[in-house]
């Protein structure tokens, strides 16, 4: 039949505007959880990199654990101010 494999979503009608609205923005915990995700790829990359540059472990690791710092805190703040911004959005 004409529209089953259309998901049920799809076939009900038009998402209401406040709808769209809530699902477009993002809360707090997921911007925390998407850059505490980044920065876990990010500092084992600026790790790596820093041993590899240094050959010292132990300096590799302070570099490392500080960028993961200050990149966590700048990184949820950029997500943050990108939330507030329409761009993109539909």
């Amino acid at each position: 039949m004409a529209g089953e494999d259309v998901p049920a979503q799809d076939r009900a009608g038009p998402v209401p505007a406040e709808q769209r609205a809530a699902l477009a923005r993002e809360s707090r915990v997921r911007s925390i959880a998407k850059a505490v995700s980044w920065r876990i790829i990010g500092s084992l990359d600026t790790l790596v990199l820093s041993y590899l540059f240094t050959g010292n472990v132990l300096i590799a690791g302070s570099i490392a654990s500080t960028e993961t710092v200050t990149k966590t805190v700048l990184y949820y703040l950029h997500e943050r101010g990108w939330s507030l911004i329409a761009l993109g959005r539909a």
